[in-house]
């Protein structure tokens, strides 16, 4: 069941520092490993994707915070609010699947945008999900519930 698309994907290389990260036209998604060239790869594999909603973006923006998208450490903006779903979910994106592991914690790094910021989306602030099937995800895609 298609439930939304890829708004945009995101990447940041070893030696890239801050926020937003970079924009890119694709990620290639590797099962026990993450996404590749990404700076986290290879780390905490329940922690390898993160996904963010665009919902975060004009919650931000209704409070005066206007930020750019990739400001949150997305990998993946969505077009739907992924903190709908649960723990253990999977979504089937382009030609990967991933499974939400964990909601991602406020940073307070966040803060560079806004000093109200962290608080403004500390329940939006993007999910984390581990890689179940390797594949390209792209600008697009349509994400599938599985």
């Amino acid at each position: 069941m298609v439930i939304g698309k890829v708004l945009g994907t995101f990447s940041a290389k070893e030696g890239d520092s801050g926020l937003p990260r970079p924009k890119v036209d694709s990620l290639k998604l590797f099962e026990g490993f993450g996404i590749e060239e990404d700076k986290f790869a290879g780390k905490n594999l329940e922690k390898t994707v993160m996904i963010v909603g665009q919902y975060s973006y004009d919650i931000s923006s209704k409070e005066g915070i206007i930020i750019e998208v990739g400001s949150l450490g997305e990998n993946i903006l969505l077009d739907f609010n992924p903190h709908d779903y649960k723990v253990g979910t999977k979504f089937k994106i382009g030609e990967a699947v991933i499974k939400i592991t964990e909601n991602c914690t406020i940073c307070n790094h966040l803060s560079v945008f806004g000093k109200k910021l962290p608080f403004i989306v500390k329940d939006c602030r993007g999910i984390y999900c581990t890689i179940v099937n390797s594949g390209v995800i792209k600008k697009d895609d349509s994400v599938e519930l599985i």
